[in-house]
């Protein structure tokens, strides 16, 4: 992937404020944070998104931010943590190669959630039965 920004920071091209490397993964500095130490969990695999990623390399990846949630918190005395990925453009995605963002909490620090809207009458059914899988 010649035109891949993460892929060219995995491969050392482009310099980045690396906390944690190992063979499968690189975890580093997001350059424009929600908060202070918000960290990007990458693949050094290329693939698009965490929906096209084999799931050996996912499982793997899931270890992994449990650990670098803890240690963010831990040493940052964060009261919380948002661990988020963003699948596609419609979903926020700009650099298309799977990363996980983990971003430290603290109380009033101003970070807002989506809004969330109820189901119309009936309507929570109707997408259950779409939704259950067998």
């Amino acid at each position: 992937m010649n035109d891949c920004l993460f892929c060219k920071i995995v491969a050392g091209e482009i310099p980045c404020d690396k906390i944690y490397e190992d063979e499968k993964f690189l975890v580093f500095l997001d350059i424009n944070p929600v908060n202070r130490g918000h960290s990007l969990v990458v693949p050094k695999k290329h693939s698009r998104n965490l929906l096209e990623m084999e799931d050996n390399e996912l499982k793997e990846m899931s270890v992994l931010i449990k650990k670098i949630s803890n240690h963010l918190k831990t040493q940052l005395k964060a009261d919380g943590i948002n661990i988020v990925s963003n699948n596609e453009p419609a979903a926020g995605q700009l650099i298309f190669h799977t990363h996980i963002h983990i971003i430290p909490r603290f109380e009033g620090d101003g970070f807002k959630h989506w809004k969330g809207e109820g189901y119309k009458e009936g309507e929570i059914e109707k997408i259950q039965e779409i939704l259950e899988l067998d």
